[in-house]
């Protein structure tokens, strides 16, 4: 389909967050103008075919449990608000256990199909190149964002303000971490003089260490990533093949730390940094690695102080584009600059296809509300949609903000002591009571 139609709001990429943006709009009655620039003549170097919502890496979704985990929690929000998305991925379901994966290519054609069917959405094949000076706008172009395009935002929000590449960081959650073995401290005692945990190694601990870093097994770059290595975002493996102290003189210094248990500084430290306003998570400073994941959690457990750690996020590094989007967005992902614009899916710092999808979700509900001039206020911070907005458009560090899963983390505290193995029961509880409230208001 292409011409010119009367719309009442575009939206540019046809991936899993602009086709949930596409329906809760056109569902809503309003005319949508979806543009795709697969199927012009143009395709990006990880997609196979033009569909829309094409999933690029895995076909799972993740967990489906409900009860106990905070993306399976996410897929039942999404469903209690019409989700195209969770809708055709439970048609195309395949067995994979408690999580929800499907048939890749039935998928893809299930949401393709509902989109062209649907009378309020008309699909353009084109590439778009610069940002629109006016009309409603939701921006969905994901971590591939065409490179004219992504200049464009790059020139509307900044020079400094859009990645084209993750240097990710593992973060653990505060609670996980042991504090008979860590301390409160920040080097030489400055800012708060408390602003990081540290992890202390003796010598020994530090070249088992290093050792296990040289030989552990690391991911490849994918042919079309060409993800170039910065100083400031150097795998740390990397860091090890320089030389066996180097990390002891770059990330892991000991200097100015001193070991409570001690007195003195200890020989090599792991640091980690808060990574949200509420403190929940914390992110190991400078440990951002092409290790495989079960590498990781084997390797970063032998730390001190991390035995028992449970991870929010694993690290990586790897070709994509986003925002800084708890600077640059308000609270219904409008960008602040130009509200005439938002911004939905990866592009905004979510991670993995279901969030991407959830936050395409809230756009495409907000921009409707706004069409009809109603406040819609966002869903409560206690449930996993809420959680997640409110990471994105504010609770996140801005120094230094990094995609991320949906996670309990993101969530506020549950008050007062609990058993580890009620706490998250307690929070899907607490969210689904949340949500109700919300979509009764």
């Amino acid at each position: 389909m292409g011409g010119c139609v009367t719309h009442d709001i575009h939206i540019i990429g046809g991936g899993l967050a602009g086709s949930e943006a596409a329906w809760q709009l056109a569902q809503a009655g309003y005319k949508v103008r979806l543009s795709e620039m697969r199927g012009s003549g143009e395709m990006t170097p990880a997609h196979q075919s033009d569909r829309l919502a094409e999933l690029v890496c895995s076909n799972s979704f993740r967990s489906d449990d409900a009860d106990s985990n905070a993306v399976g929690l996410l897929h039942q929000e999404m469903r209690a608000l019409g989700s195209l998305i969770l809708t055709q991925g439970d048609i195309h379901k395949v067995p994979a256990g408690s999580a929800l994966a499907v048939d890749r290519d039935g998928f893809a054609d299930g949401v393709t199909a509902a989109l062209e069917a649907h009378p309020n959405v008309t699909i353009v094949r084109e590439r778009v190149d610069s940002l629109p000076a006016e009309g409603r706008t939701i921006i969905a172009t994901g971590p591939l964002t065409a490179p004219m395009l992504a200049e464009s935002i790059g020139r509307a929000t900044g020079k400094d303000s859009l990645a084209f590449f993750d240097a990710i960081a593992p973060i653990v959650h505060r609670e996980s971490i042991d504090m008979e073995t860590a301390w409160f401290q920040s080097r030489w005692n400055k800012g708060s003089g408390k602003d990081y945990i540290n992890c202390p190694m003796s010598k020994e601990q530090y070249l088992e260490f290093h050792a296990a870093l040289m030989a552990g097994e690391k991911t490849e770059f994918r042919e079309w990533e060409n993800v170039p290595y910065f100083e400031g975002c150097m795998p740390i493996e990397v860091m090890a093949e320089r030389g066996v102290d180097t990390l002891r003189y770059g990330p892991m210094k000991g200097v100015g730390l001193d070991d409570p248990r001690t007195g003195r500084w200890p020989y090599a430290v792991v640091q980690l940094r808060q990574d949200n306003a509420s403190g929940t998570l914390w992110n190991m400073v400078g440990f951002q690695t092409k290790l495989k994941y079960a590498e990781q959690v084997r390797l970063f457990r032998t730390i001190p102080g991390l035995e028992n750690a449970e991870f929010a996020r694993l690290g990586g590094l790897h070709r994509n584009t986003f925002l800084r989007s708890p600077e640059l967005l308000d609270g219904t992902l409008r960008l602040k600059s130009a509200p005439n614009i938002r911004f939905a899916g990866q592009i905004t710092g979510c991670e993995g296809y279901v969030e991407s999808a959830a936050i395409g979700m809230l756009a495409g509900r907000f921009a409707a509300a706004e069409i009809a001039g109603v406040d819609l206020p966002a869903p409560p911070r206690e449930t996993a949609l809420g959680a997640l907005l409110s990471h994105i458009t504010g609770e996140a560090e801005i120094e230094t903000y990094q995609p991320m899963n949906v996670n309990f983390g993101l969530f506020p505290p549950i008050e007062g002591r609990t058993k580890k193995a009620d706490r998250k029961r307690m929070y899907t509880d607490r969210a689904r009571a949340a949500l109700k409230d919300w979509l009764a208001a």
